[in-house]
């Protein structure tokens, strides 16, 4: 047997505050998810993305330690073109989400965008562009 890629996890100061960013990007999480320790959510094609308040964590590794210095983990979301990139990312930033990199058009061919979870995790936003110009 091989192992294969099953999950994402994700390490939560906040659990209500971090499922509602996700919720933003399109994810159907329940409601009474904000009050649990653990939360998993299926993407289509089977890959689950699961939550996990530091509390839990820390109760089966005691010296757990919040990351310092930078991503640890990025996740990516496909948008369906240029224009919603900029779109997506100007909700997310107007609803108070801090915006890491502002949209723009990257050299290898994608509107790119990066805003930042309520960990500091790395989210990016990208679409394919008609052309490919030279990044800023």
């Amino acid at each position: 047997m091989t192992p294969r890629p099953d999950a994402i996890g994700l390490v939560v100061a906040d659990m209500a505050t971090s499922l509602a960013f996700y919720r933003r990007l399109g994810l159907d999480i329940p409601a009474d998810a904000d009050t649990a320790p653990h939360v998993q959510h299926t993407l289509p094609g089977g890959l689950r993305l699961l939550w996990d308040t530091e509390e839990t964590v820390r109760s089966f590794d005691p010296e757990w330690t919040r990351p310092t210095g930078g991503d640890r983990i990025g996740l990516c979301f496909a948008c369906d073109g240029p224009a919603e990139v900029d779109s997506v990312y100007a909700g997310l930033t107007e609803a108070g989400y801090r915006g890491h990199l502002k949209p723009w058009d990257a050299f290898w061919g994608q509107r790119y965008a990066v805003v930042l979870d309520p960990d500091g995790n790395g989210v990016s936003l990208f679409a394919d562009t008609p052309t490919a110009p030279d990044a800023p």
